[in-house]
């Protein structure tokens, strides 16, 4: 594990725009052809991915969910899912450090004041990323909670430690969850540069070991801008998209991750396998086993990749409208359909990549085996078999999904 020694530079220039969405699934390609050829030895040599991280922001791509009514291209979360899987499928690693960029840009628009919009998106258009301190450590629920804001002589101070923190040791504001002086629950935005806030890379999960998602550590950080803090405790009953959109990335990163595996398998089977064999063929890709796993693969990534597109096409229909709570319900029932499917052709494909590929594709110098890795851990994000459950509450009793504020 290394430690860090880089952090987010302030931004030398604003972001390019994108305007129509073509613009940003070519940004997207012209990033993952970038990063793909250097993927597996920043995995291997567990090198942060910073010059990749920067390249995004100067893509513009951290702008496409900001509402044109605060200068931002206003995107559909059709793009913003399939930018995921077009980066996801170069690294996945890489592909998912601005998840939490874009959950807080959903929460910011339901949850903030117009002050709060216009300041924070502003930011965002000028180039800054948005990271997360995630849950804390622990066996007690998600929405278990330790940090807070107290009241002092001074004003406002917080306190906490927090881990799973994606993107926090790249970005230039760290929102994080914690509980108000009246022990309500808020969301505050602290600056990266702020006293008393220590970013740690202390994770060392066997996957997605580039994302960087280990601690920030608050230590009686002052707060002097009531600006910096959501009162999330007020949207408690009040149904909106934040928590789907989220779960919206977390499909499209496994469908990406899926993709991914799948163009290995493919490049490797043309290029590198020897034929088996009893096969009575002279290439391996002319095999009629491989031939069949291969169809079978393709269209089940296609039915997840269709179920993840249907989805957002879903939530950007939603909400272009007030939002009720059968909305609510209907979004996280098409996220679960989605994230059960992309959760199996994404462990499926991984591993299915190397009984295709044959031996040889297990080498260490290649390092494929960072695909699965990265599948399995990022599918463990939240439970499958609660999204069944889930599915089945639904279609059987007609029992609306419990809405969660985790953020």
């Amino acid at each position: 594990m290394t430690s860090p020694t880089r952090r987010p530079l302030p931004p030398q220039a604003p972001p390019r725009p994108i305007v129509p969405e073509e613009d940003a699934l070519n940004a997207a390609r012209a990033l993952a052809a970038d990063w793909a050829p250097t993927a597996a030895q920043r995995d291997a040599e567990r090198l942060l991915p910073w010059d990749q991280i920067e390249a995004f922001t100067r893509s513009g791509l951290g702008t496409i969910t900001v509402p044109r009514a605060y200068g931002g291209p206003g995107l559909s979360f059709v793009t913003l899912a399939r930018v995921f899987e077009i980066l996801c499928a170069a690294d996945s690693a890489a592909g998912q450090i601005p998840q939490n960029h874009f959950g807080v840009i959903r929460l910011l628009e339901e949850a903030g004041t117009e002050a709060q919009k216009r300041r924070f998106y502003a930011d965002i258009l000028n180039g800054h990323r948005i990271g997360n301190a995630g849950p804390e450590r622990g066996r007690r629920q998600l929405t278990h909670n330790a940090t807070a804001l107290r009241e002092t002589a001074d004003g406002l101070r917080l306190s906490g430690h927090r881990f799973y923190s994606t993107g926090a040791i790249f970005a230039h504001w760290i929102p994080t969850r914690a509980n108000d002086p009246q022990g309500r629950p808020v969301q505050v935005w602290v600056a990266r540069d702020a006293k008393g806030v220590e970013v740690v890379d202390d994770w060392d999960s066997f996957g997605q070991r580039t994302t960087a998602s280990g601690s920030v550590i608050f230590a009686d950080v002052p707060i002097a801008d009531p600006e910096q803090i959501i009162p999330v405790w007020q949207r408690a009953e009040i149904p909106g998209l934040a928590g789907p959109v989220s779960q919206l990335i977390q499909a499209a990163i496994d469908s990406g991750i899926a993709q991914g595996a799948l163009n290995e398998a493919i490049a490797f089977v043309r290029e590198k396998s020897r034929p088996w064999v009893d096969s009575g063929v002279s290439r391996a890709q002319d095999d009629p086993y491989i031939i069949a796993d291969v169809g079978r693969l393709q269209a089940e990534l296609w039915a997840a990749q269709q179920v993840v597109e249907d989805t957002a096409r879903l939530l950007d229909r939603i909400a272009a409208g007030p939002i009720g709570a059968e909305d609510s319900a209907r979004a996280s029932v098409a996220i679960a359909e989605a994230k059960i499917l992309t959760t199996a052709i994404a462990l499926r494909a991984s591993e299915k990549l190397f009984e295709l590929a044959g031996t040889a594709s297990t080498r260490a110098g290649l390092n494929l085996g960072r695909i699965w890795r990265n599948a399995r851990v990022h599918t463990l994000h939240d439970p499958v078999r609660w999204k069944y459950h889930l599915l089945g509450n639904w279609h059987l009793n007609r029992r609306a999904p419990a809405r969660h504020q985790w953020n």
